[in-house]
């Protein structure tokens, strides 16, 4: 074909305007288009414990990272979804190795009833907790919730309950290390697209309002504290699944389950992906906690370093990697003819 009768257009074009999903393209070529990001994150995700497989340090790293992408959506989700900034992350991380520790330990529970088992428990006393914080707005919210994980540490150390300072030990491992991999792995993917068909749904639309205009919301005769309570759930779900999971991979359940950094690498995490789109949580992740781990063979100078990156992500791609990227990717053009 002659270059003069052709043209460049944009590959989406008309695939918008037709229908957001995949399913009603007009042809295979389309789907993929839509389809291709999906399937490269899950086997992405699934083929990386086969690539590290003779690393086994590194395989522990990524059940760590998936730990940490599961709290940072779980933050990206309050804050860009409904406008609550929670630093609560050291809270569910928490209460979720804690309960895991005391269904497996003391009840005598098998690991595969005490992680979802702890999970909600751990969700219901989250919301129970920040239940009366959910009027605080911005910053009085966020140090609200900074402080439970701060608190809850206190009271075991003084009270010397649930193992004390030396916490609670002898918890069950997993059977084996694929399952230690892909447990985490398929709970991880489970939570992304179960969190992107919810805010595709009505609920998702009134968590979106509830944040632009909670005034129109409450207008409208809808229970604003009610969507509130019920996004606070999900998000502490999902963090406390993760410290369920992290309570039986450390076989250990202890103060540092509360530490500060399970509240601050996520937002660094979101900061780096791009908030709102859910996946840019987990893309900061793959990219923050194995930098991490490598900058420890610096050793007190990774700090300087780990700073100097995350500097430069903020100061050149301050609206993160995955707003980025999916801006390029919708850019992709293709020959058609005249």
């Amino acid at each position: 074909m002659n270059n003069d009768n052709r043209r460049k257009e944009r590959i989406d074009r008309g695939i918008k305007v037709r229908s957001d999903g995949i399913y009603a393209m007009s042809s295979v070529r389309e789907m993929l288009y839509l389809s291709g990001p999906r399937i490269l994150l899950i086997a992405g995700l699934l083929l990386l414990p086969l690539a590290l497989d003779l690393l086994p340090y590194w395989k522990r790293v990524i059940n760590i990272m998936c730990v940490y992408a599961l709290l940072a959506i779980s933050f990206d989700f309050l804050a860009n979804c409904l406008g609550l900034v929670c630093l609560g992350g050291a809270l569910f991380i928490g209460l979720g190795g804690y309960f895991a520790a005391i269904f497996n330990v003391y009840l005598h529970m098998p690991i595969y009833l005490s992680i979802p088992a702890a999970a909600l428990a751990g969700a219901v006393v989250s919301t129970i907790l920040i239940l009366p914080c959910l009027s605080l707005r911005g910053v009085y919210f966020a140090i609200v919730t900074l402080m439970y994980p701060l608190l809850l540490t206190r009271l075991i150390e003084a009270f010397n309950i649930l193992g004390g300072s030396n916490g609670i030990t002898g918890l069950a491992s997993f059977p084996s290390q694929n399952i230690e991999n892909y447990s985490i792995i398929v709970i991880l993917l489970a939570v992304v697209f179960a969190l992107r068909r919810l805010l595709g749904e009505d609920i998702g639309l009134v968590m979106h309002a509830v944040k632009d205009n909670d005034q129109s919301v409450r207008a409208s005769g809808i229970n604003v504290t009610g969507i509130k309570a019920l996004a606070v759930f999900i998000a502490s779900l999902i963090g406390c699944l993760g410290g369920a999971y992290l309570a039986h991979l450390y076989m250990w359940a202890g103060l540092s389950l509360f530490a500060l950094d399970f509240s601050i690498i996520p937002i660094a995490a979101v900061t780096i992906g791009g908030g709102g789109s859910i996946f840019g949580a987990v893309l900061g992740c793959l990219i923050l906690v194995p930098l991490s781990e490598f900058l420890r063979f610096f050793g007190t100078f990774r700090i300087v370093l780990y700073c100097t990156v995350l500097t430069g992500f903020i100061v050149f791609k301050s609206e993160g990697l995955m707003v980025y990227c999916t801006r390029k990717y919708q850019q992709f053009e293709r020959w058609a003819k005249e």
